[in-house]
C-alpha cells in the first residue's frame, strides 16, 4: 500500500469520526436544551470516540463499504457509517417543548452534518492543491473527506428508514398533526431498520436515494 493510500485512509477515518460523533452529540445537546439530561448522565456528550463506537455502524459497515470494492479490483469505496445512538428521553423533550422540540432533536445531527460540509467546502475551495506527501496533503485529503462524508451522512439520515432521523422526524410530525397511522408504521418496523439499510447499500437503490442527491449537493457546494 502506497503512502498516499495510507494518508487517504487516515484522513477518511478521522473525518468519519468528526461526522458521526458530532452528529450524535448534537442530538443530545438539543435534547439537553429541553431538559433531557439522559445523554449527559450517560456520558454521551463526550467527544471521546470510544463512548460512541457501534460495532456494525462504526466498524463493519465503513470497512466493508471502503475495502470490498478494492478487493473486487476497483477503486476504494466511499466511507460511510454511524455511531451508537445517543439516548434521548423523548417524553421529557415533548413535555418541555412539544413535538416541535422533538423534531428539532431529530434534525439536529443532520443540520450539524450539512453545516460542517458547507464549512469544509469553503475551506476546500480556498486551498491550493498540494504537490507532495506532507501535512498540506493530509489537510487537503481530510477536508475533502470531511465534505463528502458529512454530505453522505446528512442525506442518508433524511431517508425515512425506521430507527434513523428521517423516520423519527416523520413520526413526530405525524403525531403533531394526529396522523397516528404513520407513527405506528415506523414504530412497528423499527426492528427491520438495519435490514433496510443493508438492502439500500447493497442494491441499485443507493444510486437513486443516496448517491444522486449526494452528487447534486456536492456540486452545489463546490461549484
Amino acid at each position: 500500500m502506497e503512502s498516499i493510500d495510507i494518508l487517504k485512509i487516515l484522513a477518511a477515518v478521522l473525518a468519519l469520526g468528526v461526522a458521526i460523533i458530532g452528529h450524535e452529540i448534537m442530538h443530545g445537546c438539543v435534547a439537553y436544551m429541553y431538559g433531557d439530561t439522559t445523554a449527559k448522565n450517560a456520558g454521551r456528550l463526550s467527544i471521546n470516540p470510544l463512548t460512541h463506537v457501534d460495532l456494525v455502524g462504526t466498524i463493519l459497515v465503513p470497512a466493508s463499504m471502503y475495502f470490498i470494492p478494492m478487493l473486487l479490483g476497483g477503486e476504494s469505496g466511499f466511507l460511510f457509517g454511524w455511531a451508537k445512538p445517543v439516548p434521548i428521553n423523548t417524553a421529557t423533550v415533548i413535555r418541555r417543548g412539544g413535538y416541535n422540540a422533538a423534531m428539532q432533536v431529530d434534525l439536529a445531527g443532520i443540520v450539524y452534518n450539512f453545516t460542517v460540509a458547507a464549512l469544509a467546502s469553503i475551506v476546500l475551495v480556498s486551498m491550493s492543491k498540494p504537490t507532495g506527501l506532507d501535512a498540506q496533503l493530509f489537510a487537503y485529503l481530510f477536508v475533502t473527506q470531511l465534505l463528502i462524508i458529512n454530505v453522505v451522512l446528512g442525506v442518508f439520515n433524511l431517508i425515512p428508514i425506521p430507527q434513523f432521523d428521517g423516520a423519527h422526524f416523520l413520526m413526530h410530525l405525524s403525531l403533531k398533526y394526529k396522523v397516528n397511522a404513520v407513527a405506528e408504521f415506523f414504530y412497528k418496523n423499527e426492528k427491520y431498520g438495519i435490514f433496510m439499510v443493508l438492502i439500500l447499500l447493497m442494491t441499485p437503490l443507493k444510486d437513486y436515494l443516496l448517491l444522486m442527491p449526494v452528487q447534486t449537493i456536492l456540486h452545489l457546494l463546490i461549484s
